[in-house]
């Protein structure tokens, strides 16, 4: 007979250093040992575990934990990419974020992570033709967040969204990998228009906090939007875009402003 090979599981450093985190945080504060096993530890996988946590953040007397729980670990499970792109997520905010110093921090306290995984379950939903449940997921996402992203908007991965209080994403709002944004962005149309009515973030986008993009405008990769600023024209690739209306001041400062996170610096 022929000897069996053992199999060799596929490694996830990310869930294995979150685990590790789980561990040290619990003997640092064991008041907190119920959140962190039922959040962290008591799962086997990093998609098991944001399952759980989407699911008890969005449930409600409306829709069981229980149901929206399956609904997550069936779009886990049937597209690997929705938590490949979670994975991305955390990692941007732990090297973006200067106040993340640990990959747990997401996990179970920054709504902006939160948020980002509930859309992505609910995008999910809607490319499968389930648009009545993507809408509630949408529903009880800015109730919960105050954070409303159209299921049906398409966003990267590498996503950090800083703060993350009073976010709007519209229907047909593109925004590509590796875009950090911060709380109070708006991406929205400019009327009623009902077809292709929403801005084109580029890859490596800055977004400074209450910035406004209106209307199906292109915003060039690596470029920075200014806190504050009203963006009704398009931007160009590694640009620097302030004011109501927002005009170029300059040049983007760096190669990739979305990581350096650099708000001031104009070249």
């Amino acid at each position: 007979m022929a000897e069996r090979r053992p199999i060799i599981q596929e490694l996830d450093p990310v869930w294995t250093q979150i685990l590790r985190e789980g561990q040290d945080a619990l003997q640092e504060e064991p008041l907190l040992g119920g959140l962190i096993h039922s959040s962290i530890l008591h799962h086997k996988s990093i998609e098991q575990a944001l399952s759980y946590r989407v699911s008890l953040k969005l449930a409600s007397g409306e829709m069981s934990e229980q149901l929206l729980r399956e609904i997550c670990d069936e779009a886990y499970a049937s597209d690997p990419s929705v938590a490949m792109a979670a994975r991305a997520d955390l990692t941007a905010v732990f090297e973006r974020d200067p106040a993340c110093h640990r990959l747990i921090q997401p996990m179970l306290f920054f709504k902006g992570f939160q948020a980002i995984q509930a859309y992505r379950v609910a995008h999910w939903l809607w490319q499968n033709g389930r648009k009545d449940m993507a809408y509630f997921f949408q529903m009880r996402c800015s109730e919960v967040f105050g954070i409303d992203i159209h299921p049906n908007a398409r966003i990267g991965q590498g996503i950090m969204i800083d703060h993350a209080h009073s976010i709007v994403i519209g229907e047909t709002a593109v925004v590509g990998d590796n875009v950090s944004m911060l709380h109070s962005v708006t991406l929205g149309g400019t009327g009623k228009e009902e077809e292709d009515r929403h801005p084109k973030i580029g890859d490596g986008v800055l977004i400074g906090a209450g910035a406004k993009v209106l209307g199906n405008i292109k915003v060039g990769n690596c470029s920075r939007i200014a806190a504050g600023s009203v963006v009704l024209e398009e931007v160009p690739t590694c640009k620097t875009v302030a004011g109501v209306p927002a005009k170029i001041v300059g040049d983007a400062g760096c190669s990739q402003p979305a990581v350096s996170m650099d708000q001031t610096h104009i070249e």
